[in-house]
């Protein structure tokens, strides 16, 4: 059931060698840039742990050092490719990256002259030619239960 997954699929920032309730801070609790399809902004609890416990995003993955990764599709001389690569917030931080309802053509290509993009956690209008990561769906930035 959802509730299962939901549980199996928690982040928090309490406990041993972590923060504790009362010395979080607001920049602790705050949904930061770095979080984009990894940790979801909407699901965490309401009270004192607000903010520290957290669900990870809807395609968010451990990678093999604990850093969280999300999933973008690649794209190569100005074409979207099925070719499907996790980045951790530090690699996504060096990358031009459009959103996933940016208007394609039937070969993958961008249709729009500008194209909504994030470049090291800002969001802008660029040039196609200048894209080399796209989202892989919309609801990539929410957890399983709030993309429902």
């Amino acid at each position: 059931p959802l509730s299962e997954i939901t549980h199996k699929r928690r982040v928090s920032a309490l406990g041993q060698g972590g923060l504790t309730r009362e010395r979080a801070g607001f920049e602790v609790r705050d949904v930061h840039p770095t979080h984009y399809g990894r940790v979801c902004p909407i699901e965490t609890p309401e009270g004192p742990n607000i903010g520290l416990i957290n669900s990870m995003a809807l395609y968010a993955r451990l990678n093999e050092y604990g850093f969280l990764e999300t999933p973008y599709r690649k794209v190569a001389d100005g074409k979207v490719t099925q070719i499907i690569e996790y980045l951790s917030a530090i690699e996504e931080s060096k990358f031009v990256i459009a959103q996933a309802n940016a208007h394609l053509d039937e070969e993958g290509r961008f249709m729009d002259d500008l194209v909504a993009c994030r470049e090291a956690g800002e969001t802008m209008l660029m040039s196609p030619d200048k894209v080399q990561y796209m989202d892989v769906a919309p609801s990539q930035i929410v957890s399983v239960a709030a993309s429902l």
